[in-house]
């Protein structure tokens, strides 16, 4: 049997990401440990699209990933985390990330392509140079007016599991009084 008919098979002839089924071809999981069917998926034209090109992803397509995340499929469990840690400056990909869960030889999978598709790595660092990951929790140094609102995020407030934005390294994000900001990392302090 060919690799896309057992793919067909596998998915019903749907887009093992978003459900169409429409335009449909194999794609192979970039890093892959090996070369089987189960490092390929079958996605559609406007998933494949969104993942080889990231300036025409679209946020809201991807809400899709909310039931296909929990596949027993890892390329299709691989690409499901890869997708959301593109989006997480979304805000509703980081909650969704946090209820996943990989195994570890697929999480080193997911992360090796993440890697490689970053280039050049981004360091976020708080106001006295330690490094800041995502999920960190940290602490205003001073009070920060919120742009956009009357609201004033007060010192010494503790943000908890903070995200980082994968584009500039002096902005993260995280929630103070139930609101979601972003906030540069000169004015805090990690835990």
């Amino acid at each position: 049997m060919s690799l896309e008919k057992e793919l067909q098979q596998r998915s019903d002839n749907k887009c093992e990401l978003c459900g169409s089924e429409e335009n449909l071809s194999v794609y192979e999981v970039p890093n892959s440990p090996t070369d089987v069917a189960d490092t390929s998926i079958l996605i559609c034209t406007t998933c494949n699209t969104q993942i080889e090109d990231p300036e025409k992803v679209e946020p809201n397509h991807w809400r899709c990933l909310n039931d296909s995340m929990w596949s027993t499929i890892p390329a299709v469990q691989v690409m499901a985390w890869r997708m959301l840690n593109r989006l997480k400056s979304e805000g509703w990909p980081q909650d969704l990330l946090d209820m996943m869960y990989l195994d570890e030889e697929t999480a080193a999978w997911a992360k090796a392509g993440l890697a490689e598709n970053t280039g050049k790595a981004i360091v976020h660092r708080d106001s006295n140079g330690v490094i800041l990951e995502a999920g960190d929790s940290v602490v205003l140094i001073k009070d920060l007016k919120v742009k956009g609102s009357s609201m004033v995020a007060k010192q010494g407030t503790a943000v908890r599991r903070i995200s980082l934005d994968h584009e500039n390294e002096k902005y993260i994000e995280g929630k103070v009084d139930g609101q979601q900001i972003v906030i540069i990392t000169d004015f805090v302090k990690k835990i």
